[in-house]
């Protein structure tokens, strides 16, 4: 288990808004995309319960510009 395992969509969802994303919109099926309004960045997120795969999360971190460091931080 890498340091990015083990967290869920309302983890993510809370220490996406502290670095200014917030929900744009529905997206396909069970995902969501998030806008952060400083930089019109989008980036979008699957919303199911299960832990999210590490491998997602750094994607989704890349498409937000996020240092990993920096979201551990949180």
């Amino acid at each position: 288990m890498g340091r990015l395992s083990g967290f869920k969509y309302h983890e993510l969802m809370r220490r996406l808004r502290k670095f200014g994303f917030d929900i744009d919109l529905p997206g396909p099926g069970k995902h969501e995309v998030w806008r952060q309004a400083s930089t019109g960045r989008k980036v979008t997120i699957p919303h199911h319960t299960r832990e999210l795969a590490e491998g997602t999360l750094r994607a989704i971190l890349k498409e937000a510009g996020i240092e990993v460091e920096d979201f551990l931080r949180g």
